[in-house]
């Protein structure tokens, strides 16, 4: 594969938004002071309070594995526990930083779609009270999941009732939040301020950025003394104003609608296509920006050399095509034409 051919691996593939490029040029001007006591971080943490409340409280970090760990810690304690989906980020592909950096036990639900509910929770609420047993402490989900599956502002909301009734938090994994916005045609606020959500891990990398993401804490008590665990946690950019720079333009002229929109519109272009192969079998809804699906195993090899993607589930012969801000029509018809002709 080409290294700069376009595939359908992953978002994080795609290049930096030109709007995104021309921000960090224009941040890249004299001096101004470091760690974040800039103008651009102080504008950038005002368009975060614009889009989901005045009490919001903001901070940076590099990654979005940083963000889901950190943002967690603020809210645990070792003794703690996380409960999740078992297809979670958290869970999978973070290397068992959540454990490492929190000391809490993870524990995870099968889920058909990548979504907890309640049901789910209350298999892992027990030993409550009980030292031999870790005590539950934060729900986290992730919307859109991973499996590219939406949940409803209210279904977050049931969520969010139960965590606060057991004494504990909400936390949403966010890297596509800009993905879910868009597809349910709403703002940020409708599905994290307005329905009880505590801990935000924001994204912006998958959606145009070069690099940063946002904790965000809807909940006061969580930022206290959140400053120096963002320290230790080797997160705290002395050069913050090229974090901060980027988050406003991607907050500004719905710059990160336009870029999310696109990348959803050509997993459903994608999707159209797919339906009239009947060797294709797709296993999820296609609501945001993936599609997953079961394709004969024969000729996943040759696709990947045009297109490079990922497998899921190689038992089954499951892959993974993700489409990115800057997927085009193009793309797409190549790629179908590829598969077409692979399964003659």
């Amino acid at each position: 594969m080409s290294i700069n051919k376009r595939g359908f691996a992953s978002d994080n593939n795609s290049g930096v938004h030109p709007v995104i490029f021309q921000a960090l040029a224009d941040a890249n001007d004299g001096h101004t002071i470091a760690y974040g006591d800039d103008p651009y971080t102080q504008k950038a943490m005002q368009l975060f309070r614009d889009e989901f409340g005045p009490h919001v409280d903001v901070f940076f970090v590099f990654i979005g594995s940083a963000a889901n760990v950190l943002g967690m810690k603020a809210a645990t304690q070792p003794y703690h526990s996380i409960i999740c989906a078992e297809t979670a980020h958290i869970n999978v592909d973070e290397c068992g930083a959540p454990e490492r950096f929190t000391g809490c036990k993870v524990l995870y639900c099968p889920t058909p779609d990548g979504k907890l509910t309640v049901d789910m929770v209350q298999k892992h609420m027990n030993g409550i009270g009980f030292e031999h047993h870790s005590q539950p402490r934060v729900i986290s989900i992730t919307h859109p999941t991973e499996l590219g599956t939406l949940y409803t502002p209210d279904e977050i909301r049931v969520l969010a009732d139960y965590a606060h009734a057991h004494g504990m938090y909400l936390h949403m994994d966010g890297a596509r939040i800009a993905n879910a916005a868009v597809a349910l045609n709403t703002n940020f606020r409708a599905f994290t301020t307005d329905v009880g959500v505590d801990i935000l891990s924001f994204g912006g990398t998958k959606n145009g950025m070069m690099y940063g993401e946002a904790i965000v804490f809807f909940t006061p008590e969580l930022k206290e003394g959140f400053k120096y665990t963002r320290k230790q946690g080797l997160q705290l950019a002395s050069k913050m104003r090229y974090i901060s720079a980027q988050f406003i333009a991607y907050l500004s002229n719905n710059q990160w609608r336009e870029t999310a929109l696109h990348a959803n519109r050509m997993a459903k272009m994608l999707e159209a296509e797919l339906i009239k192969i009947p060797q294709i079998t797709i296993t999820q809804k296609v609501e945001v920006n993936g599609i997953f699906a079961i394709v004969p195993p024969h000729i996943i090899p040759r696709l990947q050399e045009e297109y490079f993607f990922y497998m899921w589930d190689e038992h089954r012969s499951e892959v993974r095509w993700m489409t990115s801000w800057d997927t085009t029509e193009d793309d797409i018809v190549g790629f179908v034409k590829l598969l077409n002709q692979l399964l003659v």
